[in-house]
């Protein structure tokens, strides 16, 4: 079966995808539809490296082919041969479309009989393929920035619109000291292939356009592209305004009440200890900003607030260190933010009018002089 090119196709399709890697390759990134069914494990791949530096590519393939055979070899088909089956529409890769892909599709096609189609190119043709839609997309398109102090609603925005790039939903994290979620982020590959496919999808429907929330280079642990971020500090931006009091209960909903219960859907047991220990080490991050005395007042407020929700699960007593917070740290910093970036706001308003302003806005494709300067 002829090869397949890496494509736009392939990721508006949500295309499921066989890789063939070993699990420590697959845990440095992979794309969203990929399966890990390796042709070697982690220990295999090591000797099989290892032969090959010591003796060269024939003995390697030969101590493969002995560390990969009987049962082992007999189970691994079959799953390749499931995962086929449930997907006919799909594909495999390996590193870079070489004998790993080979092998597993030769092996498929003459002890299963089927017929699999492998990416040229591999997983390193996908990610390059990837990464260069987020290069066009920042050539070709127009941005627009959603700016706002802290718990303003900034992703309830995004969540509004059709054009709109969630950077921390890619990052499975909020973005600030306490943004961390109960689930893990994705490796920071993972999360640059989550960003490029969105983009990919959204221009296939037609927007030459993206609005996306203030960030800075790190969302918890993934970075953002750096030429993304580089564009993003002279982007036109919307500012998104409430009152301190709407704010606290946002964040109230999203960081106390959310925060809480996605720790305990995980882990019944041990999820409110997890999320209390998450509070105070968020907090605990920002004591040399605040200062000592501060910090420990803040402490206190914090801890009360926990205790009373463990016993009786009412929440009232986190706004006091939400409020307090935002007073004596976040709002100082997001007001000389909006102020040094006050040439460049296009429209200030509470969430509905910047939704209005936003779905109504029509900047113009980039120029080509635009995408080179």
């Amino acid at each position: 079966m002829a090869d397949i090119q890496p494509s736009q196709a392939l990721f508006l399709a949500d295309t499921p995808m066989l890789d063939a890697r070993a699990p420590v390759e697959f845990g440095k990134g992979a794309f969203p539809t990929a399966v890990n069914l390796p042709l070697m494990n982690d220990s295999e791949r090591h000797q099989v490296g290892l032969r090959y530096k010591e003796e060269g590519q024939q003995s390697a393939i030969e101590l493969g082919q002995q560390l990969v055979s009987g049962p082992v070899k007999e189970a691994r088909i079959a799953a390749w041969a499931r995962f086929a089956q449930a997907h006919p529409e799909g594909c495999l890769y390996c590193f870079r479309g070489g004998l790993r892909s080979q092998i597993t599709q030769q092996w498929l096609k003459s002890e299963a009989g089927i017929a699999y189609p492998r990416v040229a190119g591999g997983y390193k043709a996908l990610r390059h393929f990837l990464m260069q839609s987020i290069e066009e997309a920042l050539a070709q398109c127009q941005f627009v920035v959603v700016g706002g102090m802290t718990g303003s609603g900034k992703t309830d925005v995004l969540l509004q619109l059709d054009n709109a790039l969630d950077l921390e939903a890619y990052a499975n994290h909020r973005g600030s000291s306490f943004g961390k979620r109960a689930s893990a982020q994705p490796a920071p590959i993972d999360f640059e292939h989550r960003l490029a496919i969105a983009m990919i999808k959204l221009r296939a429907q037609g927007h030459h356009w993206f609005a996306l929330e203030d960030e800075s280079r790190l969302i918890g642990a993934c970075a953002l592209p750096l030429a993304l971020h580089q564009r993003m500090q002279s982007l036109p931006m919307v500012w998104l305004e409430d009152s301190r009091a709407g704010r606290v209960e946002r964040i109230l909903r999203d960081y106390v009440s959310g925060l809480s219960e996605e720790y305990l859907a995980l882990d019944p047991r041990h999820g409110f200890d997890r999320y209390r220990a998450h509070l105070l080490a968020a907090l605990g991050k920002l004591v040399k900003r605040l200062g000592d005395q501060r910090y420990r007042q803040l402490l206190q407020l914090m801890e009360t607030a926990l205790a009373r929700q463990e016993k009786d699960g009412v929440v009232d007593l986190h706004r006091a260190w939400i409020e307090s917070l935002l007073t004596d740290y976040y709002d100082p910093v997001y007001a000389f933010q909006r102020e040094a970036k006050r040439s460049r706001l296009l429209f200030a308003g509470k969430q509905a009018e910047v939704v209005d302003f936003l779905r109504q806005h029509r900047p113009q494709p980039r120029s080509m002089a635009q995408a080179q300067a």
